[in-house]
């Protein structure tokens, strides 16, 4: 299937390191519409920003301005190449631009130093699965006494600027690898190279194709109303999700509802689906009378039945990778069907079946993972939650592989890392009035 390069990552990084606006509009407003007002809205975000425009431009002008300071007595407020609004912006928010008998290299060593007390605040703008001291150090000249770490930089920056992205500065050895923020694979792929490490979690920053996901449009509004239909037992709750969040959300407004044909054994994160959608979700848990016969399949296609004969609904979007569910179209000639599917789930015969009916499908793999943090957090949460209320003494480890199994996530080392860190190293024991203790999730 055809799939397409996000910009979610590289999109952020430009605004951050100082791109010119109409840059940003014309590469990524278009693709990720609202993204400029996100990012202005993000106060640590503009401080960043703001810090590295005033930096490039201190290179940019190194020698000019060092002259200005030194023998014409002027300070940035009143030298025509910076940015007054961004100096008078962060001074408001309490950051100190403006510096008494600096010099160029007190002043690019004063920005460094803001910069690397700020940065780490635009982290939560990005990923987990992203590995956050890869990306800071693109933002930080590094420090050194013995050597005037700020004319290296400027000789090695104004030697290569057509290697550095859309000419703004970065902390990097240039080199010729086109525009290094063209796409999130290719941006995080450097990255990574740079650092000595392997980017393999390509998942997470490739896409549905665009005729994959105007198909599906279209469908939609030849429906007018269209339900989705979904077995959990044979469908991933997170690809489902990620399948969601990465289509248009005006047109998934079409949508009627969305409805989960649930199992006992499958995850919990399908009861938490309908937090993060504005589609109307109903939940059907569907109890076995034998505990090793599973009646979702047969639940599933009744309740198809009841939408297209009791509800007019004769259009329907099908999750599911179980053969079974052909029985359920057979059953309702006269509906429309787009079928969603996972490869490894998904026989041949099947997809033969489903071409030779000129029905169309699509799989819930091709679509972004890389942005359903969300989703994913509250499941763990929720699983660490549970398991709290079970026992006071824990191993951390042992939790931590507890929590991700139950959830049935795959995650990457970084990934478990950051949860690690940010909700298991928190753990705090609490009491209660009546002197009970417990154990509290400080980050919850």
């Amino acid at each position: 299937m055809e799939r397409s390069n996000t910009k979610d990552i590289v999109s952020k990084v430009a605004y951050l390191i100082g791109v010119k606006k109409t840059i940003l509009y014309n590469q990524f407003e278009t693709e990720r519409p609202g993204f400029l007002q996100e990012m202005n809205a993000h106060q640590p975000a503009r401080m960043i920003r703001s810090l590295c425009k005033l930096r490039m431009t201190l290179l940019h002008k190194f020698k000019k301005v060092d002259d200005m300071l030194r023998f014409e007595l002027k300070n940035l407020k009143n030298i025509e190449f910076f940015d007054k609004n961004d100096i008078i912006q962060l001074e408001k928010w309490g950051i100190p631009v403006i510096q008494v008998n600096f010099r160029s290299s007190l002043y690019m060593e004063h920005f460094n130093n803001l910069i690397q007390e700020h940065i780490d605040a635009c982290k939560e703008l990005f990923p987990d699965w992203l590995k956050w001291e890869y990306l800071r150090s693109l933002f930080l000249m590094p420090k050194n006494k013995k050597a005037d770490i700020a004319k290296s930089e400027f000789a090695k920056y104004m030697g290569n600027m057509e290697y550095y992205p859309y000419q703004a500065y970065i902390y990097w050895q240039p080199k010729d690898c086109g525009n290094m923020l063209f796409n999130d694979q290719k941006f995080v792929s450097i990255l990574y190279d740079m650092n000595g490490d392997y980017f393999a979690e390509n998942e997470k920053v490739l896409d549905a194709g665009e005729n994959t996901k105007t198909t599906i449009y279209d469908f939609i509004e030849r429906g007018e109303q269209t339900t989705i239909i979904v077995d959990c037992e044979n469908s991933d709750v997170y690809k489902l999700y990620a399948t969601l969040k990465n289509l248009n959300q005006e047109e998934l407004q079409k949508v009627k509802k969305i409805i989960l044909f649930d199992d006992i054994h499958t995850t919990h994160a399908w009861s938490f689906l309908s937090h993060f959608t504005n589609i109307e979700v109903e939940h059907v848990e569907v109890e076995r009378v034998n505990d090793y016969k599973s009646l979702v399949d047969i639940k599933m296609t009744a309740g198809a039945c009841k939408e297209f004969y009791a509800n007019d609904i004769r259009s329907f979007i099908l999750v599911s990778s179980d053969s079974d569910f052909w029985g359920l179209i057979s059953s309702l000639p006269q509906a429309e069907f787009l079928v969603m599917i996972e490869y490894s789930k998904c026989g041949k015969d099947i997809k033969e079946a489903l071409e030779k009916s000129g029905i169309f499908y699509c799989s819930i793999d091709d679509f972004c993972s890389g942005n359903i943090t969300e989703l994913k957090n509250y499941a763990l949460q929720e699983a660490l939650k549970e398991e709290l209320e079970h026992a006071l003494s824990l191993n951390a480890h042992t939790l931590l592989e507890t929590v991700y199994r139950n959830c049935r996530i795959q995650a990457s080392e970084t990934e478990q890392k950051n949860f690690y860190d940010r909700y298991l190293r928190t753990l705090q024991l609490a009491i209660d009035g009546d002197g009970n203790y417990h154990i509290a999730m400080k980050n919850f």
